[in-house]
């Protein structure tokens, strides 16, 4: 009888706790729903909210580092009951769901990184330049999230003709007066952006849009300059090359508009004249290229400039014959004086005309001799 009713004040006894703790102003202990931590344990503490004296002890191992895990309350609460920790308010919650911070590099910032510490040094170039990849293929790496420094290297290695490096770093830590060490090895090379064929070109070919792509290649296989995409469009290769072949600067050219020995136009060209007659070219060349050409029918060398394929445009006294006197004295002219006009039909028998025959020639002289006077009065008429 006496023990029955002990046992029935024991138990009034603990259901008043509860009430007689808030009324003395002192919380209960109540679990959270959800749980970050950033170590590698989960203590009492970061399970429920006012844990008082046990809020240190430790009752889980944590997350692995970046991940979440979730745990039933009743396991939970059976956890915390072999903890000597007892009424513990769960509310609704069902269960818990614990989180590990983490310090994440990504497998770009590593990169960038071993590129920074190898940065025009070892023959090599530019960080921007300079590509890498690691021996077990890193994605991602995690660390503790007390990990709050910047990678630092203290120890490069770097072998120039295998491209192998082996690179040590340092990453200071909130929690640890002792720096996170990491070691990263690999392979970095040297590469450059340049123009490569997507089909095989022939030297005749001019290259279009579709036959260049731009990509990133190792600095040792293009000995040169680089040509970029935008550089190699229009213009024509020097040899044929096959698909996949980086262009240089010095693969590539002008397309040539004229070919040596091509039959072209002629266009001759001073104002107020324009006259065209058939050529052939002595020599090849570019659009803009000045070049020679035989007038087939006066058997002349002229000298003038590619102006579209086929086509060789004379501008004024560009050919290579002697130039009248009038054009000649314009050269001598002083300031105040008037330049002497040019004698566009001479101009044009020597574009146009065959040479005269050495008869022709002695009679053209003998009556050139005969009325120079007439020829100077006439002029003072005008």
């Amino acid at each position: 009888m006496i023990r029955t009713t002990l046992l029935a004040l024991s138990a009034l006894l603990v259901l008043a706790l509860p009430a007689q703790a808030a009324d003395d102003g002192i919380a209960a202990p109540t679990l959270r729903a959800s749980v970050t931590v950033t170590s590698d344990v989960v203590r009492v503490g970061d399970l429920i909210d006012n844990a008082g004296s046990a809020a240190l002890i430790p009752v889980y191992r944590s997350p692995d580092l970046g991940t979440t895990g979730a745990l039933p309350v009743a396991q939970v609460l059976s956890v915390l009951r072999a903890k000597q920790v007892i009424g513990v308010m769960t509310g609704d919650i069902r269960e818990v769901q614990v989180t590990r911070l983490a310090r994440t590099f990504a497998n770009k910032d590593l990169e960038n990184a071993v590129a920074s510490a190898l940065e025009r040094r070892f023959g090599l170039g530019d960080a921007a330049n300079i590509s890498v990849t690691f021996d077990r293929g890193i994605s991602d790496m995690r660390l503790d999230a007390s990990n709050t420094g910047a990678l630092q290297p203290v120890a490069t290695r770097y072998d120039a003709r295998g491209g192998r490096f082996d690179i040590a770093f340092e990453i200071s830590n909130d929690s640890n007066s002792a720096p996170t060490k990491l070691r990263l090895t690999g392979t970095a090379i040297e590469t450059v952006e340049v123009a490569v064929l997507t089909r095989d070109i022939d030297r005749s070919e001019m290259l279009r849009s579709s036959d260049v792509a731009q990509e990133r290649r190792p600095k040792a296989e293009v000995t040169g300059e680089p040509a970029l995409r935008e550089r190699a469009v229009g213009m024509q290769l020097r040899r044929p090359m096959r698909a996949g072949t980086p262009i240089r600067v010095a693969d590539i050219a002008k397309p040539e508009f004229v070919s040596r020995d091509q039959s072209v136009t002629v266009i001759y060209q001073v104002p107020g004249i324009y006259l065209t007659t058939r050529g052939k070219a002595i020599e090849s060349g570019a659009e803009g290229d000045t070049v020679s050409v035989l007038n087939l029918q006066t058997k002349r060398t002229l000298t003038g400039v590619v102006t579209a394929r086929g086509q060789v445009t004379v501008q004024g006294a560009s050919q290579s014959a002697p130039m009248p006197a009038a054009v000649e004295q314009t050269s001598s002219l002083k300031r105040d004086e008037t330049p002497a006009p040019v004698d566009t039909a001479a101009l044009l028998r020597n574009l146009v005309q065959a040479p005269a025959s050495p008869a022709q020639a002695a009679q053209a002289h003998v009556a050139e001799a005969q009325i120079p006077q007439a020829r100077v009065s006439q002029a003072q008429a005008k």
